[in-house]
């Protein structure tokens, strides 16, 4: 059986709710912007995020959209917007599309793709 694709996957977020659909896409549309190539791969219920290396996914909530970073314990976090105490992983919470500016989430993105390529 084949995995859902992108487009399936939005959809579901988009019957979820029309709040964690915008902030999905403008997600995606940031990472399009920022890097190059980049690649998704819907996993675990999200959507992640390569450029010759998985370095990101984007996972809605009935309440919020999670941004989740595979190197994140390795981010020198100098602004406080970071979430989680696990071994590797750490996440950003966004809420509002404004979350996406207010917490800097283009810097955190090249930082995640810096700490994701030094673990290889």
């Amino acid at each position: 059986m084949k995995g859902k694709t992108v487009d399936a996957l939005l959809e579901d977020i988009h019957v979820l709710g029309v709040e964690q659909y915008a902030l999905v896409e403008q997600v995606r549309a940031l990472v399009s912007e920022l890097f190059a190539p980049i690649s998704e791969e819907v996993k675990y219920g999200g959507i992640l995020f390569s450029s010759d290396v998985q370095f990101c996914g984007v996972f809605a909530y009935k309440k919020h959209v999670s941004v989740e970073f595979v190197s994140g314990a390795k981010i020198h976090d100098s602004l406080g917007h970071l979430e989680g105490t696990g071994k590797g992983r750490r996440h950003i919470k966004l809420y509002v599309l404004q979350d996406i500016q207010d917490k800097q989430l283009a810097h955190y993105l090249q930082l995640a793709l810096d700490a994701a390529k030094h673990d290889i």
